[in-house]
């Protein structure tokens, strides 16, 4: 069979972020940070996937502005766009076309399967088609610049393994042309609602989140205001105090490891624990803090890092989608 893939523009790493809002600390600590640091070994390209954000039908606006606002967090936090592609999914239509080739080999069953989708009411006929769908335009982000590394957490490994169902169906139908892709499987931590350590972090409920543009004040507000143990003697740390400490290990590992000591001889008092962790969690965020507010300031250089970003993804998608439409017989 003929590699159709052979000698064809690719990225070492694909990975891809809604434009929902302002980045907290579960964005920053669960992808940012691993993906300024993936930037230093692979060829990245990150892309803010404005489509996806669709199915949750936002206002116009509000879209618009949202995805202006990550790009400038995503800078601010640390890519480089002289180091990695950075550019907005809408501004490739070669997603939208690798997609539609993909839904015609997808079957209704193996979307129907997903559990994001059965989470987000699946059983009823009011979900928009693009909740069932948006696991395949997932694969035709990740397939279409040669990725073999994709960052994803545990609730995304059922979606990768769609893609790789889809690749492989691709190419025993019309011919090899895509790649195995595998989870990129970093060690980062789970971030949990400050409020609420049941539930992950998430700015649908602010008062347990913290935002790396937050004013010093709120972030060591809302540490204070933390929720701990309830007094229970308890043989594991339990999930509350583990989230708490995780930060801390995320913001500087001497002083997780004085607090971890301090918990092991049971001499750790946990409003010494939001202390510490108030102090690193301001002494890290102030230096992105301070690059978002240098960044607000040179919009029209945000532009054109995204113009560049789109010219150099479909650079590397174009070839592909173009090979695709040739096996598929559109061209």
């Amino acid at each position: 069979m003929t590699n159709h893939s052979k000698n064809l523009p690719k990225t070492d790493v694909l990975s891809g972020i809604q434009p929902t809002g302002n980045l907290h600390l579960g964005n920053l600590f669960g992808a940012i940070t691993n993906w300024v640091d993936l930037q230093n070994r692979y060829k990245c390209a990150f892309c803010v996937v404005d489509y996806h954000a669709l199915t949750t039908v936002p206002d116009a606006q509000e879209l618009k502005a949202n995805t202006e606002s990550i790009v400038i967090d995503l800078l601010a936090c640390g890519i480089d766009p002289n180091r990695s592609i950075l550019f907005v999914q809408s501004d490739v239509p070669e997603h939208l076309e690798l997609y539609w080739i993909f839904a015609s080999l997808t079957r209704y069953g193996e979307l129907a399967r997903m559990t994001q989708f059965k989470e987000k009411g699946g059983n009823r006929e009011t979900v928009g088609l693009g909740v069932l769908n948006y696991p395949v335009l997932q694969a035709a982000d990740i397939l279409l610049y040669g990725a073999s590394k994709v960052p994803v957490g545990e609730d995304q490994l059922q979606h990768l393994e769609l893609t790789r169902e889809i690749l492989r169906r691709f190419n025993k139908t019309h011919g090899f042309l895509f790649e195995e892709v595998q989870a990129l499987t970093t060690k980062v931590p789970r971030i949990l609602d400050l409020k609420n350590p049941s539930a992950k972090m998430s700015k649908s409920h602010p008062e347990g989140a913290v935002f790396i543009d937050d004013e010093e004040g709120i972030v060591r507000k809302k540490v204070k205001k933390a929720v701990t143990d309830t007094g229970d003697d308890q043989q594991e740390m339990s999930p509350s105090i583990e989230n708490l400490m995780g930060l801390l290990h995320a913001c500087n590992q001497d002083q997780y490891n004085l607090m971890l000591d301090a918990y092991n001889s049971q001499n750790l008092r946990y409003g010494d624990l939001k202390v510490s962790l108030g102090n690193e969690l301001c002494e890290y965020l102030k230096p992105i803090r301070e690059s978002k507010n240098e960044w607000l300031q040179k919009k029209e250089e945000v532009r054109e890092i995204l113009f560049e970003g789109a010219k150099k993804a479909s650079s590397i998608a174009r070839p592909r989608v173009e090979i695709a439409r040739k096996l598929v017989g559109l061209g």
